[in-house]
């Protein structure tokens, strides 16, 4: 018999949903799923997310382990975002996720 999962503040769906909560941050990491991409590209790709909004929410992927940035020194500065392997783990439930929305919400 299967022990039935109860919901604490500290279990592993709540830790999972503080760190994906934010309105842009599953899109953003669907974004860089396909591969290595500047601030400039992340930004045009998503016009309605504000600059602040966007360091904000890249800030906090890179804090929590799902985002690499890398700073090229370069004149002028280069800096893009990458998926970590923990990032890349996350991307069949993102896959997952988008195809239960092409099914319930069209």
């Amino acid at each position: 018999m299967s022990k039935e999962k109860e919901y604490t503040s500290t279990c592993s769906l709540a830790m999972v949903q503080k760190i994906i909560g934010g309105k842009w941050k599953l899109v953003i990491l669907w974004y860089l799923s396909r591969g290595p991409k500047r601030f400039g590209e992340i930004k045009r790709t998503f016009p309605d997310i504000t600059q602040a909004m966007l360091t904000k929410q890249l800030r906090e992927l890179e804090e929590d382990g799902f985002i690499h940035r890398e700073i090229y020194k370069e004149v002028p500065p280069r800096v893009e975002y990458s998926l970590t392997s923990v990032g890349g783990d996350f991307v069949p439930i993102l896959h997952s996720i988008y195809d239960w929305g092409e099914i319930h919400l069209k």
